[in-house]
């Protein structure tokens, strides 16, 4: 079965400085809550946006972060997007792995990612670039609870 989603709305943030990553965590914070996660879920998913825009500009130099508010037939969601043009992973497998670290760092994070997300997907290509996909979704129980209540209905 193929499940399907629907985007509600995105927000594109251009990492070129270590300010962005601050403008990023902000918007995907900001996101979050009018996507009505908790604030323990909000951040969570600003420290996914902090762990893959550093590795950007540690790596790439440059890159973007797309942030997306997006529905299935459940529930709602987070979806992080990083794209860099930088030189690319040579063994994606090793780089997802809990404690590995090619910058003497402490290894957290795509693993890190890959733990804190519900989904995970990884696309790198040496010398062209990296494409890191994540998403977190409301649990549904709340979900309908929450839009339930919204629409003046209630669910016990």
């Amino acid at each position: 079965m193929i499940e399907m989603q629907r985007i509600l709305h995105g927000v594109r943030v251009p990492i070129a400085l270590d300010r962005d990553i601050l403008t990023a965590r902000q918007r995907g914070r900001r996101l979050a809550k009018e996507s009505g996660f908790l604030s323990s879920d909000a951040t969570v998913i600003a420290t996914v946006i902090s762990e893959l825009a550093r590795n950007m500009l540690r790596f790439a130099g440059q890159g973007e972060i797309i942030l997306r508010g997006i529905e299935n037939e459940l529930t709602q969601g987070i979806e992080v997007v990083a794209i860099d043009e930088g030189p690319g992973i040579p063994d994606v497998f090793l780089a997802v792995q809990a404690g590995y670290s090619t910058s003497g760092g402490l290894g957290l994070g795509l693993a890190g990612v890959r733990r804190l997300m519900d989904e995970f997907e990884i696309s790198s290509s040496v010398g062209t670039g990296t494409t890191v996909t994540s998403r977190k979704w409301r649990p549904w129980l709340e979900s309908v609870t929450t839009d339930s209540r919204r629409h003046g209905l209630w669910i016990s």
